[in-house]
């Protein structure tokens, strides 16, 4: 086992090691070329009975484990949505760990606990949350949409399922565009609901949720004797980057009783920008609202930020408080371990305050619009393409395109891009993903990387239109 001399020689070498990762993080293959199985078979079977060096673990984690590793901070990392990090996250992130505080409470860490209270209203500043929300920090947008499914539980049922369960209630419904994240079902599963009570709502041309026919849903429920609990508003879809009528919808549900969530977990970073403030409005008549900073914001994975409007129902629905947990504190400060569902906390507040007092509001703001314009800049390029078409709206930096010359079937077309995929994926460059709207398989291209440059985006266009004209003029795959 290391020492404390033996600690700082290697946290130094480590240090030295990360920065010089982000110096060359261009010249590795974005994604893994590793094979099924390849990692496991390097490491062996059994676990060592004496110690070994930190030299020789140093050496394997360089020979072992980094040719499995997909580089999510290269520049040609374009794929899915990015899980963002910076050099002030990291430091953050070092000293968290350092500490290695269990901040459930605030007891067991009044500095965590206050801190993250006033991350909350920073962020919520930034991003024109109503100021008499509240807010804490989770750790994915999946377990803040289990927080919102839970909490409109509780609510719809006047808290009686906690006491009682399930039996005996009416089904309780939950609405989504087709469009939303895999996560809302999956919560719905997880809340006791059943996932024949999600009912996904068809979308517009532009994959926003249809509001005539998520109403009719609604209706139809009630006059079956279900009971309409939860509306899930997408604002940038995971697909498509779609964005759901929120003013409508929060009427629609004012006037039907309804818990409204909004999940801007990626695009929710550009409510940053004036002028996609819009994207929020009627959010005051809204219930809750999650958006990540590790995704768009240059904050370590994991720091997903998640606010209510009530935060009464919240701590109701979680808290629980055996004897050992009790502290003098109690009934003046925020005990976080009531705000949702692990009682394990990290410190996830510290890499928030370093990112957001090192770049400061103008800095971060800037980083958001230059992806969105860089990102429009090929969007329009793509739509004055002869042989691209755009397969869905820009709103911001997430752009739906095809390869399409002419003369080729819809099948063939699907097939000819997902061949075109595959070659980018295969290829050390680049790495992008693919999702499937209105039956057509479509190329996702997303610019939101931390340290990503307008020529890292414009060379990823250009190897695109390379890549498919060599995949075009071969036998398409079966």
């Amino acid at each position: 086992m290391i020492d404390n001399d033996e600690f700082r020689e290697w946290g130094h070498k480590f240090v030295d090691w990360i920065a010089d990762y982000y110096q060359t993080v261009d010249q590795y293959p974005v994604k893994s070329q590793a094979r099924p199985g390849e990692i496991l078979r390097s490491i062996p079977a059994t676990l060592p009975e004496t110690s070994e060096s930190m030299a020789s673990i140093w050496s394997d984690f360089q020979s072992n484990i980094m040719p499995g590793m997909t580089h999510w901070q290269h520049p040609g990392f374009m794929a899915y949505f990015p899980a963002n990090t910076s050099f002030p996250s990291i430091l953050a992130e070092m000293l968290t760990a350092g500490l290695g505080a269990q901040c459930m409470i605030w007891d067991t860490s009044p500095a965590a606990a206050e801190l993250e209270e006033r991350m909350m209203q920073w962020l919520g500043q930034l991003l024109g949350i109503p100021a008499t929300w509240s807010g804490t920090i989770q750790s994915t947008a999946s377990e803040a949409t289990l927080s919102a499914i839970l909490s409109a539980r509780e609510r719809v049922t006047d808290f009686a399922v906690n006491d009682r369960g399930l039996q005996g209630h009416p089904h309780l419904r939950i609405y989504a565009s087709k469009q939303i994240h895999s996560s809302i079902e999956k919560a719905v599963k997880i809340a006791g609901l059943g996932k024949e009570n999600f009912v996904a709502i068809p979308t517009d041309s532009d994959f926003a949720m249809d509001l005539e026919q998520l109403e009719e849903a609604i209706l139809r429920d009630q006059n079956g004797g279900n009971v309409p609990t939860c509306i899930i508003v997408g604002l940038g879809t995971t697909g498509s980057t779609a964005v759901d009528p929120l003013k409508q919808i929060v009427a629609l549900a004012q006037k039907h009783q309804i818990w409204v969530h909004i999940d801007a977990a990626y695009a929710g970073t550009a409510m940053m920008l004036q002028e996609y403030r819009h994207m929020i409005e009627g959010i005051e008549l809204a219930d809750s609202f999650v958006v990540n900073p590790h995704k768009w914001m240059m904050v370590n994975f994991d720091c997903s930020c998640y606010f209510v409007k009530d935060k009464s129902a919240l701590v109701r629905t979680f808290e629980i408080l055996p004897e050992y947990l009790k502290t003098d504190a109690d009934q003046q400060v925020n005990n976080y371990r009531d705000w949702g569902i692990p009682l394990g906390r990290r410190f996830r507040a510290l890499k928030l305050w370093f990112v957001m007092r090192n770049f400061g509001a103008d800095q971060i703001r800037q980083t958001i619009r230059n992806h969105i314009t860089w990102a429009q800049e090929i969007a329009d390029e793509i739509r004055h393409h002869k042989d691209f078409e755009l397969l869905a709206p820009v709103p911001f930096n997430l752009i739906c395109f095809r390869f399409a010359p002419s003369g080729m079937n819809h099948q063939e077309l699907n097939r000819l891009n997902q061949a075109i995929v595959e070659r980018i994926k295969s290829s050390e460059s680049l790495y992008v993903t693919h999702t499937v709207l209105s039956g057509i398989y479509t190329i996702r291209l997303v610019a939101g990387q931390t340290y990503m440059k307008r020529e890292n985006l414009q060379f990823a266009w250009a190897f695109i239109q390379k890549l498919a004209k060599e995949v075009y003029q071969e036998p398409l795959p079966s």
